[in-house]
């Protein structure tokens, strides 16, 4: 999931290359509950889930943070045994929108799938979500599959991979 992309706004020019990635702790549990609220209407993940996530073995939370604030978000699912890493989801902020976060928590998804041996990624978003689409095309990823009304709306899912280089 990647929120739909907005400009940012001509009165403050976003610098993506400012933000820096982090693995996120239990200190970001509230602004990574606000942030998806703010961003997602539906399909949303609960204080729980992220709680679990956070904590688990299988999963990695990205963050990025400029200025001491949270503006964007990715989770990534890890199989034991397995060579293919999930992205699940990823949240940018709205004012940061269109301006480079979503392709820097994208870099640091594929770079942790590849230090955990992942040789592929995968992922899914909504097939009217063409922002997010261009995104993962413009990084790398072929399309090669749709799943029906894969969202809690009914709305369908493309799924996209891309092969890791090692690390």
């Amino acid at each position: 999931m990647l929120a739909p992309a907005a400009p940012a706004p001509a009165s403050a020019p976003v610098d993506a290359a400012a933000a820096h990635v982090r693995r996120a702790t239990a200190a970001d549990l509230d602004a990574l509950v606000a942030l998806e609220q703010a961003t997602f209407a539906l399909d949303r993940m609960s204080e729980r889930q992220w709680r679990r996530h956070l904590d688990s073995l299988s999963a990695e939370v990205l963050v990025a943070v400029r200025e001491r604030r949270l503006v964007g978000a990715a989770v990534v699912f890890y199989r034991r045994g397995g060579d293919i890493a999930r992205l699940y989801s990823i949240a940018v902020a709205a004012s940061e929108r269109g301006g480079g976060i979503g392709r820097v928590l994208l870099d640091a998804v594929e770079l942790a799938a590849r230090r955990r041996c992942s040789r592929r990624l995968r992922l899914e978003v909504r097939s009217d979500n063409l922002a997010a689409q261009r995104l993962y095309e413009r990084a790398g990823y072929r399309a090669f599959g749709l799943l029906a009304a894969y969202y809690e709306d009914g709305a369908d899912a493309r799924r996209y991979e891309k092969a890791l280089d090692a690390a």
